[in-house]
């Protein structure tokens, strides 16, 4: 190819699209509403690219997970290459399925960022580097859609990152639905009022924990006209209630890269998100 057909390697300022530019990616055939929830709360400057993973044998198989982990790398490769600021692994089980554990996952992601020059965070590893940034130490896991081994992966990845898991389960343990098939049958979408029913069986479950935790990216139709809704919308509310911090993987992504992005959100969130107003 000629050189004058070759795009730059890097780019500069005035190249970019936007000021600041994310990068987000997804597990195969998951229509994600990560770039569209951070969108949302960002300001102005901020632009948002997705890439929905690519294997077509592709069943949510934890195996599967582990088999394709290489594919993160050529995300944030391609990312890097086209100026994105911060790369975004949405999925909460990448981390423990990896069989890397915290600390492999952690010089995992220093690695890629180096490697690239472009900062890749992982929803799983986020969790963790929020709640040791809040000083919690005690946990209740509301692992709400999750198959059994999903959410007990995620309770023992933190139990291995040093935290106190005072109860887990999912929407199954809680007694919402009478086995997983048919929690697998809404396809990760349930009705608005069970996000504050799950959380106040948890909370009455582990009232001793710092911060009740939500594993995944999952959907509850509380919006206008029951427009599926992540926690990200939920959390401050419920925060009122409980009377403790409300973290989900989507919360913790997105305010691990606006950490790095060195902005913060334009609306009223959460406890830890705004927590980059200080």
């Amino acid at each position: 190819m000629a050189d004058s057909m070759l795009m730059p390697t890097t780019w500069t300022a005035d190249q970019k699209l936007f000021p600041h530019q994310v990068g987000f990616t997804c597990p195969p055939f998951d229509y994600d509403a990560a770039p569209s929830d951070f969108l949302r709360i960002s300001p102005d400057s901020v632009g948002v690219h997705g890439w929905m993973l690519h294997v077509p044998d592709y069943v949510h198989g934890l195996d599967q997970r582990k088999k394709n982990f290489g594919m993160l790398e050529n995300f944030v490769h391609c990312m890097a290459r086209n100026g994105v600021d911060v790369c975004g692994q949405v999925g909460s089980n990448w981390v423990h399925a990896s069989g890397l554990g915290v600390k492999g996952i952690a010089q995992h992601c220093a690695d890629l960022s180096d490697k690239y020059e472009t900062r890749f965070h992982m929803a799983g590893y986020a969790m963790v580097e929020a709640l040791r940034a809040m000083n919690v130490e005690k946990v209740a896991l509301n692992g709400a859609y999750h198959w059994p081994e999903w959410w007990q992966g995620t309770a023992g990845f933190l139990r291995e990152a040093g935290f106190d898991v005072l109860w887990a389960g999912n929407f199954v343990d809680q007694g919402w639905f009478p086995n997983q098939e048919a929690v697998n049958a809404k396809r990760w979408i349930f009705e608005g009022d069970l996000f504050d029913k799950s959380f106040a069986y948890v909370a009455d479950k582990a009232p001793d924990a710092d911060a009740y935790l939500i594993n995944g990216m999952c959907n509850f139709r509380s919006g206008p006209d029951g427009l599926p809704q992540r926690p990200l919308h939920l959390a401050r509310a419920m925060e009122v209630k409980l009377g403790k911090p409300i973290i989900g993987h989507d919360i913790a992504l997105y305010w691990r890269i606006m950490m790095d992005l060195g902005i913060a959100p334009t609306t009223q969130q959460c406890r830890l998100l705004e927590r980059l107003h200080a």
